[in-house]
């Protein structure tokens, strides 16, 4: 057994949440080189590199197993947003069970499930720590009620935006995953007017928490101030660089140093990384794109009724509309010559959960010539 001591530098898991608008994704962006895995599409106004936007559970881990694969794509991994992402779960549970909804399962057995598939999800986060890159997951904030059991009386406060259960809580796997959890929202003042007895609030500064509070959740293992300003450069130390070393800077909360502005050479490397070609010159899986329209690097018609997640997995895979239809037929689900606008629409979505094994058959069928 070989015994180490001392604080070990080592990419990090972020964790962001907030009200809607006040800045997540523009906080994650100023992480070092970051990729993002834009579920909610909130970053196409934003001049970022981002891969196709992910409509379904499996594209989600597709996405996440391809920087696995090319780990010099980035240093920081963005999941925006968490509960995004846990609708994709949902649709995927119910799809790969025939339901219309998550609570058909009856007895919770529904968010069982959800809960399972967003822990694989944070499975393969985690395995994008050993390539030495960090993970940030923005997600929304909600205010729901809470009772102290040892209290009289309920009040509010904030909380993460996913599935909250005393069996099977996201909100709280997800915040055991990380080590920095961030609460980002208003600093807003109530002030007392002596001449009307009325209140008013003022300020509106943006700010955010890093340790625990009766009004929100909040956590930090690297000794941070209760509050600080919301800006990355209050964290930047924290996190691992290792396309450029870290510029020296000023010194930042918690005896870290702040990364400086992007110089013109990391501009220069961030635009040749979202350009990047393999050896042989053949396009990549997943193209990094900065522009608003999703890309795909394979012309793949699909008929536009199709279940636009299967679509989409279609043309990042490859798969043709016959190759498909052959699939299907080999699966002995439909004769080979019906038409995938056919296909009933449960049925499409529930190929979206199957999609490996999709891939498996059509793979087979090439091999044989078929």
């Amino acid at each position: 057994m070989q015994i180490t001591s001392g604080r070990l530098q080592k990419p990090i898991k972020c964790v962001l949440y907030g009200p809607e608008g006040i800045g997540k994704s523009t906080f994650a962006a100023m992480a070092p080189f970051p990729l993002f895995c834009d579920v909610e599409d909130s970053t196409a106004h934003m001049d970022v590199r981002r891969l196709p936007k992910a409509t379904s559970y499996q594209m989600v881990l597709d996405e996440i197993n391809y920087v696995k694969a090319n780990p010099h794509l980035c240093d920081t991994f963005v999941m925006d947003t968490a509960d995004w992402a846990e609708r994709l779960c949902r649709e995927n549970v119910c799809a790969k069970n025939g339901k219309t909804g998550i609570e058909d399962f009856g007895y919770g057995k529904g968010y069982s499930y959800v809960y399972e598939d967003f822990g694989r999800l944070l499975n393969a986060l985690d395995e994008l720590l050993p390539l030495g890159i960090n993970v940030i997951v923005n997600a929304h904030a909600v205010m729901r009620k809470f009772e102290q059991p040892d209290e009289m009386g309920a009040y509010d406060r904030w909380e993460l935006k996913l599935i909250s259960s005393q069996k099977c809580s996201i909100a709280n796997m997800l915040k055991e995953w990380a080590d920095l959890v961030l609460f980002a929202n208003y600093e807003t003042i109530v002030v007392k007017n002596n001449e009307t007895k009325k209140h008013k609030a003022q300020g509106g500064q943006r700010v955010m928490y890093t340790t625990h509070h009766p009004c929100w959740d909040a956590k930090n293992r690297f000794g941070l101030p209760e509050k600080l300003p919301f800006d990355f450069r209050q964290v930047a130390g924290l996190f691992v660089c290792k396309s450029a070393a870290v510029p020296d800077g000023e010194t930042v909360s918690g005896g870290q140093q702040a990364a400086a502005p992007a110089t013109e050479e990391e501009d220069i490397q961030s635009a040749a990384a979202s350009n990047y070609s393999t050896e042989s010159g053949k396009a990549e899986e997943f193209p990094v794109i900065s522009e608003k329209d999703e890309v795909f690097p394979f012309d793949v018609e699909v008929p536009p009724s199709v279940y636009k997640p299967l679509a989409d997995l279609m043309r990042q895979h490859a798969v043709s509309v016959r190759e498909l239809q052959y699939a299907v037929y080999v699966a002995g689900r439909f004769p080979a010559d019906t038409p995938i606008t056919v296909y009933p629409m449960d049925f499409q979505m529930y190929l979206t959960t199957v999609w490996n094994k999709v891939l498996a058959v059509v793979e087979d069928n090439r091999k044989e010539g078929v």
